[in-house]
């Protein structure tokens, strides 16, 4: 007889298991028919300049509404290593590396495809399938020519004065806002690991990889976050200048980039406005901006020592 209820036990769990298997293999299914029904609603903003009769210009915010179909868009991650130079850009990376997680793993659930680009740290990454799935993506053609010149390790899509002016912060001086300035040797050796990297991403800081993964799966919109504005997320290969050079739909989140700008230097703002200023010139020369709220629920982030009021 006990015997018969140890058995009997046992026929519970194991169904008890099998039925919690069967409700997780349900629950995939449902997000695999959430990726192929539901797209996403980006609310965008962008700039149009106007020129007045005395040759005065104004800039008007213009905003609209997407619907992007996540199988066919990607979300790229710009330089959010490990460590900087700077130890203010540190913290700050420290820092948005909390909600840019979460931002990452509800687009990826969502369907979208996530590319994570460390700029010249991929080799620590060398044997991970992730990796690997960029360096054996098929070949494919751009549809213009690949900036080759290289600079900070990568090749560089510097200004382009035929659509944008000069950036309106001078980050000359390499942009440390730091009280004593930080000696610039650079100690990243990978991306920071707050930022999960999930079985089905990618791993590139080149420009052609890039390219041939978006085109393998037929990705012609793009979502870019990460740092720092004014310099890698406008210039690197991957980055905002290559991607609408080569005809891609661009969306910047907003709220999760920083720039590399000291209030010590021209127009002499604090560090934050002076990242508005540089998401403005984006907006105005190169593509519109999304916050993080069309992805997530909430409010936009901000970083804690912006004392602003809230966005």
């Amino acid at each position: 007889m006990r015997r018969r209820t140890v058995i009997a036990g046992l026929v519970l769990i194991a169904g008890s298991v099998l039925a919690s298997l069967r409700g997780h293999i349900s629950n995939a299914g449902d997000k695999a028919v959430e990726r192929t029904t539901n797209p996403l609603t980006l609310h965008t903003r962008s700039r149009v300049t106007k020129t007045a009769a005395d040759g005065s210009r104004t800039q008007d915010i213009v905003e609209s509404t997407k619907e992007w179909d996540p199988s066919k868009t990607a979300l790229i991650i710009c330089d959010m290593w490990d460590n900087h130079w700077c130890k203010g850009a540190a913290h700050r990376v420290e820092e948005l590396a909390v909600p840019m997680n979460k931002v990452i793993a509800a687009a990826r659930q969502r369907g979208v495809f996530v590319i994570h680009a460390p700029s010249t740290t991929v080799d620590f990454y060398k044997d991970s399938p992730q990796r690997k799935r960029a360096l054996t993506a098929k070949f494919a053609k751009t549809a213009a020519p690949l900036s080759t010149v290289e600079r900070w390790g990568t090749a560089w899509c510097y200004l382009d004065p035929k659509r944008e002016s000069q950036l309106p912060i001078d980050d000359t001086d390499m942009g440390c806002d730091c009280a004593t300035k930080c000696e610039i040797v650079p100690p990243w050796t990978r991306q920071i690991k707050t930022i999960d990297i999930a079985e089905e991403d990618a791993i590139t800081d080149n420009g052609q990889e890039t390219f041939n993964l978006l085109a393998e799966r037929g990705i012609d919109n793009v979502i870019i976050m990460g740092v720092h504005l004014n310099m890698c997320v406008l210039g690197r290969p991957f980055a905002i200048r290559q991607l609408v050079a080569q005809g891609k739909n661009v969306l910047l989140v907003r709220d999760l980039t920083d720039t590399m700008y000291s209030s010590k230097m021209k127009p002499f703002v604090n560090h934050f406005e002076g990242t508005d200023l540089v998401v403005a010139h984006v907006e105005a020369n190169w593509c519109p901006t999304i916050a993080s709220t069309d992805l997530v629920a909430g409010k936009p982030f901000q970083f804690a020592e912006d004392k602003r009021p809230s966005k």
